[in-house]
This record gives structure tokens, sequence and C-alpha cells, in this order.
């Protein structure tokens, strides 16, 4: 598959990479052992970024991706995220709170290193000048190589740049979701690389949607305004659409989607998550994908903002400063 280049450090991934947040939370139980083997056989693909947070389970999938990955840890990129609280569902960027969680991670994902360390989101009590302060020191002590950010705005990756340059950002990104690009002359000022996390629309740009009540309680899409009545007839049309004219390029609606992305700049990489070891053969397949002008045209005219329903609830909603 190719590599690309994220940010000035020299961080060098796949184009498509694995989000792991599904095997653990959000899309009903867990999977463990779907998991592993979607990892597995990512890795057998070429995809060489691997992606987990402290909160996914608050430990325990950065063991079941630590645990999958064991085999060929040193030949991919292993990023995991510090920065929200267990007991609350709040934020913490503490500068000792940053360090016992990276201590935990080392432990849980079985390594000595972590090739990509996110701040998952900003802390408005804690200067990002101390967080990336903190970052940097760990990466003076070979804990961490690159500092990653995700859902910050442009004032806030600015001012931690400053300190200690940022290779990536990771925020949202799909054809349902694009309020991110207003960042991207910003990261391309500053050569950040950019990951965009649920690229396939949380699954609706899959193929496979169901109406919201159709989903256990468990699962995030049960609540999410995509899939409520009003909103889910217009993504489910719209996908219908894009489906069609993946089609006609012998592809699937998620190849067509995650090739989009990749489309939209080499300093981009996405990462789908899936517990489907055919999948991620779907997914990587989109990797050699390659869509005309007119093929971009034709998506805008059928999504020319993104999709119907905001993301998260408004109470939820990160503020980008």
């Amino acid at each position: 598959m190719d590599k690309r280049i994220l940010g000035s450090e020299g961080l060098s991934t796949s184009a498509i990479g694995y989000g792991s947040m599904g095997i653990s939370i959000a899309y009903g139980a867990a999977d463990p052992a779907g998991g592993t083997s979607a990892i597995r056989r990512a890795h057998e693909l070429g995809v060489t970024m691997f992606d987990t947070a402290e909160m996914y389970g608050w430990g325990e999938n950065e063991r079941i991706v630590g645990d999958a990955v064991a085999g060929f840890r040193d030949d991919i990129v292993l990023a995991t995220k510090f920065g929200f609280t267990a007991r609350d569902f709040g934020v913490d960027s503490r500068p000792d709170h940053i360090r016992e969680v990276v201590d935990n991670s080392l432990r849980y994902l079985k390594t000595d290193y972590i090739d990509v360390l996110y701040q998952h989101r900003v802390d408005p009590n804690v200067p990002i000048e101390d967080v990336a302060g903190t970052v940097k020191e760990l990466v003076d002590a070979g804990k961490v190589k690159y500092f990653g950010m995700s859902e910050a705005g442009d004032k806030t990756i600015r001012a931690a740049h400053a300190v200690q340059p940022v290779s990536v950002l990771q925020t949202e990104y799909s054809l349902f979701e694009r309020d991110v690009e207003q960042l991207f002359p910003t990261l391309r000022e500053l050569g950040i690389g950019f990951v965009a996390y649920s690229p396939l629309g949380r699954g609706f740009l899959t193929g496979t949607a169901k109406p919201a009540d159709r989903y256990p309680a468990d699962d995030m899409r049960s609540n999410d305004a995509r899939w409520q009545p009003g909103n889910f007839e217009k993504n489910l049309e719209a996908t219908r659409r894009l489906t069609e004219l993946a089609a006609s390029k012998d592809a699937t609606v998620s190849q067509l989607a995650l090739a989009w992305i990749l489309a939209q700049g080499d300093d981009i990489v996405a990462i789908p998550g899936t517990r489907s070891a055919e999948r991620v053969e779907e997914n990587v397949g989109a990797a050699d994908l390659n869509l005309s002008s007119a093929d971009l045209t034709r998506i805008t005219e059928i999504l020319p903002t993104g999709g119907f329903g905001a993301r998260y609830h408004e109470s939820m909603l990160p503020t980008w400063e």
C-alpha cells in the first residue's frame, strides 16, 4: 500500500489505517476475537497505522491491540490517546495525569514506546503549552515518538506546535462531516498531517445502515442524529446514489467514501474501524481506487456540504479555538 508522510517530523504510515474503538465500545457488545482477526488481516494487507486510546475501555482496548500486534509491533505505527477521565467522562490533561496514562498505555500495549501520542480532547483548564511541554519531555525520554492532537482548533494547534511540533491532527472527517476542512490551510501551513476518524460516517457509508430504533441501546447509532427519522431517509438516499457511482467503478460505497478522503490531499490518512477481516479487505481496496475529476464533481453534487444530522449532541461538540 502507498505510504504517506504526516507532518514534518518523519511520521510515515499507510494511506489506510485501522481504528480500533469499535472492538470495545460504541457499537454494541465488545468483540475482542473479531477485532484481533481484523487487526492481523490489516497488517497482512499492508496497513501500518493502528489507533487506540485509553478511553476505549480504560485499558481493555489497548490490551487487545497490544496482544494483536505483538508479533509485528516494530513494523507499525501504534497510536494512543490521553485526556479523558473514566469516572465522569470529563477531561484531564494535567502533566502528572498525562505521565500516568502514558505509563499505563505502555504496559497495556506491551511496548517500550508509543509512536503517536494524541491529546484526545483539549482541556480548557490546562494551558496547551503545558500539555505540549509534557509530551516533549516524553519524546525526549524515548517513550513517545510523535505528538498528535484531536478535535483541536487553529489557536490551540499553533500554541502547541510552538512548544513541541505537532505531527498530526485527528478529527472526524467523511462525506458526511466536513467541518474540519476549515483547518486544512493551517495544517498545511505548519506542516501537520491529518488523520480522519469515522471516515465511513460511523458505518452509514457502508451501505448497511438501519433506522436508529433497530440498534441496541449500547450502540451509539441508536442515538446518533444521522439515524433519526427525517435525517435517516435523506442520508439513505445520498448513500444509494453514491452506491450507484461506486458500482460504475466496480467498487463499493465504502471504497468510494475512503477514496474520496484520500483524494483530498496526500497528507491525509483514513482510519476506518471494523471487527471483520472481510471488511478490512474491502477498506484496504480503497487505496487502489482512483477518482477522476468527474467522479469528485458527481460526489459533490450528491453531498455538497456533508450529510444530514449533527455528528454529536450539541453538549458534546468540541469547541475549536
